[in-house]
C-alpha cells in the first residue's frame, strides 16, 4: 500500500511541474493590424501584369497604361490604386486590357491583376504599340518632372482629381506619359506630356 502511495505522489510532482510548465509559457502575441492597402505607380502595375499578359501572347507589346482613380486609396503623386494596362499581340492581331488593383472595388475591378476580354485591334488608331523596353521612367518620375514646370498650375491646382496616361502617338517621336489634372484627359483643367524613355519635359497643355 505504501508503495501505491508514493507512485501517487510522484505521478501528481510530475503532473504539477507540467502545470508549472505551462503557466511560465508565454501569453500569445496580439495580431497586428492589417496595413491599408498602398497605391503603387504605374510601371509596378505594368510589370505586374506583363507575366499574365505573356501567357495570352508571348509577344505582347504595349499600347496604353492608364490609371484608374480609387477613393479609398491615397497615394502619393504619381501613383493610384489601380491601372489599366493594354496590350497588342502582332500575331494575333489582337489586343487586351488588363487591370491591377491593390483592392477589390466596383466597376468589376479585382484586387491583383485581372484579365478582360480580347478585342480587335486597328494599327491605324492614333495610339500605337511600343515594346516593352520603351517603358524606362515611371509615373512618379514624370510627375517630378512635370510638377518642375507647373508649378503656378499646381497651386492653382491644388486638391484637383489627378489621371496618368502612357501612349505612343503622333504628337512625339517617343513613348510619353501625360499627367493630367482633371479626372480624364477629356475633362483635363491642364496637362504635361513627360518623355517616358528619358525622362524629359515635352510639353504642356492648358
Amino acid at each position: 500500500m505504501e508503495e501505491v502511495t508514493k507512485c501517487y505522489g510522484a505521478v501528481a510532482i510530475v503532473i504539477a511541474a507540467m502545470l508549472t510548465g505551462c503557466s511560465d509559457s508565454p501569453p500569445p502575441k496580439p495580431k497586428q493590424a492589417e496595413k491599408p492597402p498602398e497605391a503603387v505607380t504605374g510601371r509596378y502595375a505594368f510589370y505586374q501584369v506583363y507575366g499574365t499578359a505573356r501567357l495570352w501572347a508571348p509577344d505582347v507589346q504595349g499600347l496604353r497604361v492608364a490609371s484608374i482613380p480609387l477613393n479609398e486609396v491615397k497615394g502619393a503623386p504619381g501613383e493610384s490604386g489601380a491601372w489599366e494596362v493594354t496590350f497588342v499581340s502582332p500575331s494575333k492581331g489582337r489586343m487586351r486590357a488588363f487591370t491591377y488593383s491593390v483592392v477589390e472595388a466596383g466597376g468589376n475591378l479585382h484586387k491583383g491583376v485581372f484579365a478582360g476580354f480580347e478585342e480587335s485591334f486597328n494599327p491605324s488608331a492614333q495610339a500605337k504599340p511600343w515594346p516593352i523596353v520603351a517603358l524606362k521612367t515611371d509615373s512618379d518620375a514624370a510627375y517630378q518632372a512635370a510638377a518642375k514646370k507647373s508649378e503656378d498650375a499646381i497651386k492653382k491646382l491644388q486638391g484637383s482629381p489627378m489621371f496618368y496616361l502612357l501612349e505612343q502617338t503622333s504628337r512625339f517621336p517617343d513613348l510619353a506619359w501625360r499627367i493630367v489634372w482633371g479626372e480624364s484627359v477629356s475633362a483635363s483643367k491642364y496637362s504635361v506630356f513627360v518623355d517616358a524613355s528619358t525622362g524629359e519635359f515635352l510639353d504642356k497643355v492648358r
